[in-house]
C-alpha cells in the first residue's frame, strides 16, 4: 500500500508539471529584441521609438492575443499605430498619451495557431515617437525585415500620407495628424505591389528650398537630423540600411501660394540650385542608390510645365556631375483633382498614384 501510495503521488505531482508546463507563463518580447525599419532608435530607457511615417517591425506569436505596450511621451497627447494581420491590413489605433506603458494595447487574433503582426507609424515624425518597451504573448519572436530592394522616398505631406483618411474623424475636425495613413500612402502602396522594403523620409509643409508659407524650413535643413527637427542634434546613421532608390518629390510647397503671409514669387533658379545640392548630398548617403525624381500631382498648367523643365535641368546636371553613375530618372504625374484633407490626396487617389508609378520603379528595379 505505501508503495502505491508513493506511486499515485508522483503521478499526482507529475501531472502537475504537466500542467504547469502547458500553462507556459507569457513570453516577452524587449524593445532591444525587435528589429524595426525606418528612422527609429533605442532610447535611454531602452525602449524602441518608431520616429518616421510608416517605421515599422513585425512579430509572431501564437494564441489569441498579445500585448504590446507602447505610449507616447506627452500626457495629454495622442498618436497612432496601423498594424497587419497575418498579412492583412486591419485598423489604424490611437494612442492616448498617458506618459507609461503600464496599459498594453491588446490585439487579438482568430485561432491559436500561429499568428503574424507588424505594426507601423501611422504619423509622421513631427507628430512625436510611438515608443514600445515591451509586447508580451506565448512563444512570441521578432520578426527580421526580408532581404528585398529598398525604396526611400523623401518628401512632403503627400509622401507622409498626411490629410489622407478621413474615414474615422471627418476633415475640418480634430487634429492634423488624425488624417494621417502612412500605411496607404503611395510609397508604401506601390512598394507592396513591387515586393520591396521601403521607408519614409518626409515632413509635411516642407520644399527644397522653403515652406508652404514661410521661407524656411526646408527638407535639406533636417534630412540628416534623425527626427527632422530643426536644430535637432540626433544626426541619423545613413550607414543604417541602403536603398536601392531614393525617390525624391518636392516642389509642391516650393511653389505653394502660402496662406496670404507676403512672401517672394518661386524662384526656379534657386530651387534648381537648391535641389541640385541636395542631390549630391543624398549621392554622398547613398552612393549606389538610383535617384528619381518625382513631379507632384497637385501641379496643373502652368506650374506643372515649371516644375518638369526644373526637374530635367536638376537631372541633367546631376547627371553631368556624375558620369558613371546611373542616370537620374525622371516620372510627372498626371495632375489630380484630391479628394483628401484640405487639397491632399485621399487614401483611394494614393493607390491610383501607386497605380501610376508601379511600371517606372518596376523597370527603375530590373
Amino acid at each position: 500500500m505505501k508503495n502505491s501510495t508513493a506511486i499515485a503521488f508522483i503521478l499526482f505531482i507529475f501531472c502537475g508539471l504537466q500542467s504547469i508546463a502547458k500553462a507556459k507563463p507569457t513570453d516577452t518580447l524587449f524593445a532591444a529584441d525587435l528589429k524595426p525599419l525606418g528612422r527609429t532608435m533605442i532610447n535611454d530607457k531602452h525602449n524602441l521609438e518608431l520616429i518616421t511615417s510608416a517605421a515599422h517591425f513585425g512579430f509572431r506569436f501564437k494564441g489569441t492575443e498579445c500585448a504590446v505596450y507602447v505610449s507616447i511621451a506627452n500626457a495629454g497627447e495622442h498618436n497612432y499605430l496601423q498594424y497587419e494581420l497575418d498579412g492583412v491590413y486591419q485598423k489604424k489605433i490611437r494612442i492616448e498619451g498617458k506618459g507609461s506603458a503600464k496599459e498594453p494595447l491588446i490585439i487579438k487574433a482568430t485561432g491559436n495557431g500561429l499568428h503574424r503582426v507588424w505594426i507601423y507609424k501611422a504619423t509622421e515624425a513631427h507628430t512625436g515617437a510611438l515608443i514600445f518597451s515591451k509586447i508580451a504573448a506565448h512563444d512570441i519572436k521578432s520578426l527580421a525585415i526580408t532581404k528585398l530592394p529598398l525604396i526611400e522616398f523623401i518628401g512632403n505631406s503627400i509622401t507622409c500620407g498626411a490629410a489622407a483618411d478621413d474615414s474615422e474623424i471627418p476633415c475640418g475636425t480634430g487634429d492634423y495628424h488624425d488624417h494621417h495613413n502612412a500605411y496607404m500612402a503611395y510609397g508604401p502602396s506601390v512598394s507592396r505591389k513591387l515586393n520591396t522594403n521601403f521607408v519614409l523620409a518626409s515632413v509635411s509643409g516642407f520644399g527644397i528650398y522653403r515652406t508652404w508659407n514661410r521661407d524656411t524650413p526646408s527638407i535639406p535643413l533636417v534630412y540628416e537630423n534623425t527626427n527632422f527637427q530643426v536644430n535637432s542634434t540626433q544626426k541619423w546613421n545613413f550607414k543604417t540600411y541602403t536603398p536601392r532608390i531614393v525617390s525624391i518629390a518636392l516642389g509642391t510647397n516650393d511653389m505653394s501660394k502660402g496662406d496670404g503671409t507676403p512672401r517672394a514669387a518661386f524662384d526656379t533658379a534657386k530651387f534648381v540650385a537648391t535641389f541640385v545640392d541636395f542631390v549630391k548630398l543624398v549621392k554622398s548617403k547613398y552612393p549606389k542608390a538610383q535617384i528619381a525624381l518625382l513631379s507632384s500631382p497637385m501641379m496643373k498648367d502652368t506650374s506643372r510645365e515649371i516644375l518638369q523643365r526644373c526637374l530635367t535641368n536638376i537631372k541633367k546636371q546631376i547627371d553631368a556631375a556624375y558620369p558613371t553613375d546611373k542616370s537620374v530618372a525622371t516620372f510627372f504625374f498626371e495632375p489630380m483633382d484630391p479628394h483628401g484633407c484640405s487639397g491632399h490626396p485621399s487614401v483611394a487617389d494614393h493607390q491610383v498614384l501607386a497605380k501610376e508609378l508601379e511600371p517606372f520603379f518596376a523597370g527603375l528595379l530590373k
